[in-house]
């Protein structure tokens, strides 16, 4: 099945999106399980214009590269505590946290029931933080470009589900530092304050002809031989 999947997606007849998701599954990923719930990457960089432009790979996440390697002085902080690790109990690691996690899966889903419930469950019964939780896109990808512990990916309902996006159970979320309750999340300009707007471009966005070229060396970095070893430190 993975090589016929393999050579239907590079003769463009599988979508990156299916192909994503036939990984996914291949890998023992699922979305009855969440602690292997199925992983997507971050595709796009640009969270604050008002239009996107295809045709600038600037508009794109660099996909050879894992999100906790995208921002240079940040890896330099990484790539110093793997060299100076010492711990005879312990080798030497890059990153303290994980790109997929439960606890990424219920900060995505927290607006949606049986994630909300979940979400308060670990919480002791009440939602965390409000400047904790999932505020916007923009800053959720920004704190993953600098935050030295936090390095997620996405899962696929950012390809398909702008329902996640709303409050429209309309939980009380809490009261951020700023003042303001936290309701929506926030969605980058282009998006026209629409999440279906949001999903259709994400989604378009995976399946470009910049993502389609370079999509590969993603997946060699979560599903093939730059996981570990010699090859993942090279990234």
């Amino acid at each position: 099945m993975a090589e016929s999947a393999r050579e239907s997606w590079r003769r463009r007849e599988t979508s990156n999106f299916e192909y994503l998701m036939i990984l996914n599954t291949l890998a023992g990923r699922s979305y009855n399980d969440l602690t292997q719930y199925p992983i997507f990457p971050w595709i796009l960089s640009d969270y604050s214009s008002e239009k996107l432009d295809f045709n600038k790979s600037s508009t794109f996440r660099d996909l050879s590269k894992p999100v906790g390697a995208l921002d240079a002085k940040r890896f330099k902080v990484f790539e110093d505590r793997y060299l100076n690790f010492v711990d005879p109990d312990i080798p030497s690691f890059y990153y303290g946290s994980h790109y997929s996690s439960m606890g990424i899966v219920l900060y995505y889903l927290l607006r949606l029931e049986p994630f909300t419930a979940l979400h308060r469950g670990l919480q002791g019964g009440k939602f965390d933080h409000a400047d904790r939780l999932f505020q916007s896109i923009e800053s959720t990808y920004r704190n993953c470009l600098s935050n030295t512990s936090d390095v997620k990916e996405l899962i696929p309902e950012f390809f398909y589900m702008p329902e996640f996006l709303e409050n429209s159970n309309s939980y009380h979320l809490g009261i951020k530092q700023d003042g303001e309750p936290l309701g929506d999340v926030g969605l980058p300009p282009w998006a026209k304050g629409s999440p279906e707007e949001f999903i259709h471009i994400n989604r378009e966005a995976l399946e470009s002809e910049y993502v389609s070229s370079n999509l590969h060396h993603w997946i060699d970095l979560i599903f093939g031989y730059k996981q570990r070893g010699k090859p993942a430190v090279e990234v």
